[in-house]
């Protein structure tokens, strides 16, 4: 991806420009080297049975810099750079300028909604007006806080906390109903936590970051003109400490079946009395609900009790500051400047802040990214393009099935149901068939605060209107410019979003073994989270259902443990190991995916043999492409801050963990036992 670093300061702007539509244009040539691959980047001096990764991007590591407004950047962050710059031209220009239809009709002229869009970056954009108000914004917020006579009116004001900037300790959510896929269900989570896990309260090695931690919310409620703010910051991160220490961690919240508890309000008033539920439900307009489905129940019920025995002024405080928390990167500069220093430059080692037309952007696509998506699709993603990764899609799910049917660990029983659910996959490319309407959102240019709470009122209104509604199977969780995937298991489909179909990982001009190496193996990795651990849990239908027998989940739990544990033992930093049960889902996501691209790829030959290009096989620019679409690097803290909160390994372990238990692998690099990624073939995980 990024070359060495003579030509690097050039590569990135030449890779920034380049578009979709760029490259459909082109004549032939790809835009990653001869073939699709940057060999520039790889470390040759590194024995590929040693480390992959390096072997493929050694060099691209070594002589790439990441930008000082990035905690990290890789082959993703070269692709968002170009959709975040194509929706700031978006922005700027006049919205009531002319914008012809593309050929498949997916946007027409700008109406009220690119009106709007403009006036929410204006909004963000007007410093002057930002500055001169300072903590103005938020007095309301902080009155009302002030105001709360007792317990039950802060559970009230929680209740809002999807309305605006107000935080509750649970979290309200309105999503598919995981038995009943085709309604919708109220879910109730533990929240309540200000730094990114549980461990940053808990384990030692985050005592300095803990400590910064409570430093950051005393500055905040300074800022916020909160009375005693040192010692009330001291209260509100012994209040967190103890939230944290009742919660779940990440790989027990992963589990579906442990997460689905539905009770009755009453219920739940009776499991978690030390909460106004009432007051909680009534102010998040659900008075009336007969349902909720409880995710992290005995969490839940401790942090109610938590709150029940913390005193009123902590509770007061810790709302006070989570508002000022929130609301900073929309206040005057000392906010902004507080929540970078804290936030992206010593959780994560981000050197400096990004610049505010980036925030702009990123602030209108939280808000209205959809009716920024729609002009951008008609500007920048050809359709020709979203035929080529239909055709790929059909590829890939066609050799799914033909690995399902040949798993010598499944039986015929379960491997029927698992081609069931196969076929009924829905795949969504690029962009929404139908389109967000945004007619009831009010937005003004000289309010950004007000923005964002408009944007969260009409999110909060839009799904609290339609939960007796059935579950609008069309809707999208992502829009076209986010350089993304994603499985929704209750609708049993795979999404791609226009701005991750482009090089490296999609390249009409490159060979096949790069194209299905890349977009292939994202593709199959999507497909395959839907045979997860907890995709596995899920039918046809997206239902929660058991529909495995008793040997074929054993057997697969026996191979998913397995690879955990071969996850367990990878560190990234001395002492510091991958949490394989918390990565458990995306690493047999991965290694399902390039198995399944793997096959789609020596089918396309039509028994054929590869041709040789630079000197390497089909099967090794298959690998060599799939490493590179993991390209990335890290500053230290942000990675040590992905190893307690994201459910998706170190890059490296991407590859270096997926490919050696890849027997194709072996046989394409002549990896000996000698080699250190090499396993003996009864170790390597067969799961897919």
């Amino acid at each position: 991806m990024k070359p060495r670093r003579l030509i690097a300061a050039m590569a990135i702007l030449w890779l920034s420009a380049w578009t979709p539509a760029a490259i459909a244009a082109t004549s032939g040539a790809p835009l990653y080297g001869a073939w699709g691959f940057d060999t520039s980047g790889m470390d040759r001096s590194v024995r590929p049975g040693d480390d992959f990764f390096t072997y493929a991007n050694g060099a691209w590591a070594k002589d790439t810099a990441i930008p000082a407004d990035r905690s990290g950047y890789g082959v993703d962050y070269v692709l968002a750079d170009t959709a975040e710059k194509n929706v700031r031209g978006i922005l700027e220009s006049d919205p009531q300028s002319d914008l012809k239809s593309d050929p498949s009709g997916v946007a027409g002229p700008p109406g009220a909604d690119a009106v709007k869009i403009h006036a929410a970056f204006v909004a963000f954009m007007g410093e002057e007006r930002i500055e001169a108000l300072g903590p103005a914004p938020i007095a309301a917020d902080l009155a009302d806080i002030r105001r709360a006579a007792d317990r039950a009116d802060l559970a009230a004001l929680m209740g809002r906390s999807n309305d605006g900037f107000q935080a509750s300790i649970f979290g309200l959510n309105i999503r598919p109903d995981f038995k009943a896929p085709r309604r919708y269900a109220v879910y109730i989570s533990q929240e309540g936590l200000g730094l990114p896990d549980r461990d940053y309260y808990l384990e030692p090695s985050f005592a300095a970051k803990k400590a910064a931690y409570q430093a950051h919310v005393a500055r905040m409620l300074t800022l916020a003109g909160w009375p005693a703010p040192e010692s009330a910051a001291k209260d509100v991160v012994d209040f967190e400490t103890q939230i944290a220490r009742d919660s779940w961690t990440r790989a027990e919240s992963r589990d579906p079946d442990k997460t689905y508890n539905p009770m009755t309000p009453a219920e739940l008033a009776a499991a978690a009395s030390g909460f106004a539920w009432p007051r909680f439900l009534t102010a998040g307009d659900l008075p009336a609900v007969a349902r909720v489905v409880v995710r992290q129940k005995t969490a839940v019920t401790k942090i109610a009790a938590d709150y029940a025995a913390a005193p009123l002024a902590t509770l007061k405080a810790w709302a006070a500051f989570h508002v000022a928390d929130a609301a900073a990167p929309y206040l005057d500069r000392a906010f902004d400047q507080a929540n970078f220093a804290f936030r992206a430059k010593l959780l994560n080692g981000q050197d400096s802040e990004k610049a505010r037309w980036k925030r702009g952007v990123a602030f209108v696509n939280q808000g209205m990214g959809e009716a920024a998506g729609k002009i951008y699709v008609a500007r920048y993603f050809p359709p020709q393009a979203k035929a080529k990764i239909d055709d790929l899609v059909g590829q890939i799910r066609t050799s799914l099935g033909q690995r399902i049917d040949r798993l010598d660990w499944m039986s015929a029983e379960t491997k029927a149901k698992a081609r069931a659910k196969l076929a009924l996959f829905t795949v969504k490319i690029a962009y929404p068939l139908v389109w967000r309407d945004y007619s009831a959102l009010q937005v003004s240019p000289t309010d950004a605060v007000g923005d964002f709470r408009a944007f969260a009122r009409f999110e909060w209104n839009r799904q609290v209107k339609r939960l007796d509604d059935p579950v609008d199977r069309g809707e999208w969780h992502m829009t076209p410019q986010t350089v993304n995937a994603y499985n929704n298991f209750t609708q049993n489909e795979i999404v791609f979003p226009a701005a991750i179909l482009a090089a490296p990982y999609f390249d009409p001009n490159a060979d096949a073994a790069a194209n299905y190496g890349g977009i292939g193996a994202v593709i199959g990795h999507e497909m395959t989270h839907g045979y997860d651990d907890e995709g596995r849990k899920f039918d046809g239908t997206g239902a929660l259902a058991d529909w495995w027998t008793a040997a074929d989940k054993q057997r697969f739990e026996a191979e998913a443990k397995k690879l955990n544990a071969q996850y367990d033992a990878y560190s990234p930093f001395p002492g510091v190991h991958v949490k394989g049960d918390q990565t458990a889902g995306e690493n047999i996501a991965d290694l399902g995916g390039l198995l399944i691209a793997l096959d789609a790829y020596h089918h396309s030959l039509g028994g054929a043999p590869a041709p040789v290009i630079d000197g390497l096989t089909g099967d090794q620019r298959f690998f060599l492409a799939y490493a590179q679409s993991w390209r990335d690097k890290y500053k230290e803290d942000a990675q040590r801050n992905y190893l307690v909160s994201d459910v998706h390994s170190p890059e490296k372990y991407r590859v270096d963990g997926v490919v050696r238990n890849v027997d194709a692998w072996y046989a394409a690099f002549a990896v000996k036992p000698d080699d250190k990624l090499y396993l003996p073939p009864a170790d390597r995980v067969r799961i897919w």
